[in-house]
């Protein structure tokens, strides 16, 4: 089936995981009409090319399945086997929303709804800018195609990681300290990443403790024939 092809109006701005719904007038947002036949395509700078998806060598203590996620570097590594990860690029949280610390996927949701938290749609109406309560997954959603809810001790955080339809802001600080990828790098991480699969984050305050590991660079060959 023929990929559908949407053009982006430029969003004007960025309230943490919100983004100014992207033509929504003409597309119709249900997931169903969505799932695998859109392909978003914004009018706006892309990522640089450092934040593709690539298979890297990364020497880590760490376990298969762990996400290891660089928040200086804007780096998510998906940990294999025999010292190799996958890298994604992400956007990460802007000034004084950054954080750190060792949780785990408690839940994985397709074309999930967003929910803004009461304190961010107060901040935003003081602003003039007014949040739904609930907006239903879709092409404009600020969730994008996939979200992986990140617990710790059994309670959901309230941070994600998930898509965005503004794939301009990876590799940037601009979240409300969520972890946001491009909707097709989410799609294939959340095809890997199982519920209960370890997530340190590194990021201000050190609360993650000490992580091993080491990005060696590209491993080519894996990246052409086998990422």
């Amino acid at each position: 089936m023929k990929k559908l092809l949407v053009a982006v109006a430029a969003a004007s701005i960025t309230i943490g995981s919100f983004a100014a719904p992207a033509s929504a007038g003409a597309i119709n947002g249900n997931h169903p009409a969505v799932q695998g036949d859109v392909t978003l395509v914004a009018q706006q700078k892309q990522p640089a090319e450092k934040f593709k998806r690539r298979v890297v060598r990364l020497i880590t203590d760490e376990k298969p399945g762990t996400i290891i996620i660089d928040t200086n570097n804007k780096f998510l590594y998906y940990v294999e086997a025999n010292n190799r990860a996958t890298r994604y690029g992400v956007g990460v949280g802007r000034e004084g929303f950054g954080w750190s610390g060792v949780v785990k996927i408690g839940r994985k949701e397709e074309w999930p709804s967003w929910r803004p938290p009461a304190e961010m749609r107060r901040r935003e109406a003081a602003k003039g800018h007014m949040l739904p309560v609930v907006q239903e997954g879709g092409i404009d959603n600020p969730l994008g195609a996939r979200a992986m809810y990140l617990f710790k001790g059994g309670r959901d955080t309230i941070f994600r990681i998930h898509g965005t339809n503004q794939p301009w802001t990876i590799g940037l600080n601009m979240s409300s300290g969520c972890i946001r990828m491009m909707n097709k790098d989410v799609e294939h991480l959340y095809e890997r990443a199982d519920i209960g699969n370890k997530v340190i984050v590194i990021g201000p305050g050190n609360r993650q403790g000490k992580v091993s590991f080491e990005d060696k660079g590209i491993d080519i060959l894996r990246t052409m024939f086998g990422g």
